[in-house]
């Protein structure tokens, strides 16, 4: 499972991305928004800031917008900036290889073959996935709804 932090991270995003980048928008109104605390909004988009996602710009017109486009970011880049590695098992991970503990050998590991293929395709469906995709989504669905 995805961490409360992480689900913040992309619906903040969204939101950055819905404002379509024509003026930055202030953490008390994204927060409002989406329902996240104000204070851990804040310490999120500093992480997100520090990371190159994100820009602030400060004084009356101030607020937060988003540096890369939309269409740039995708939910396993911003997954694995707030969780770690995206992998089922630790001898699985790119980012953070370790061999399991009890292991005799990966070549000969049942467990190791089958979530081999689930962390494949999960990768594969995260790296794909960008933030502009969940609005062209949510549109669509609007759009379905109306019809």
């Amino acid at each position: 499972m995805i961490s409360q932090k992480a689900k913040y991270a992309l619906r903040a995003l969204a939101a950055l991305a819905r404002a379509d980048g024509t003026r930055p928008m202030l953490i008390a109104d994204i927060a409002e928004q989406q329902k996240i605390p104000k204070k851990f909004l804040e310490q999120i988009l500093l992480e997100m800031k520090h990371r190159g996602f994100v820009m602030s710009k400060r004084g009356k017109e101030g607020g937060y917008l988003l540096l890369k486009p939309a269409e740039e970011i995708t939910f396993g880049e911003v997954l694995r900036m707030i969780d770690g590695p995206i992998a089922p098992l630790p001898c699985l991970s790119q980012i953070a290889y370790r061999k399991c503990d009890d292991c005799l050998s990966e070549q000969e590991c049942e467990i190791r073959h089958v979530f081999a293929r689930v962390a494949e395709a999960t990768r594969e469906v995260l790296f794909s996935a960008t933030i502009a995709d969940t609005l062209n989504e949510k549109n669509r669905a609007a759009m379905m709804l109306a019809v």
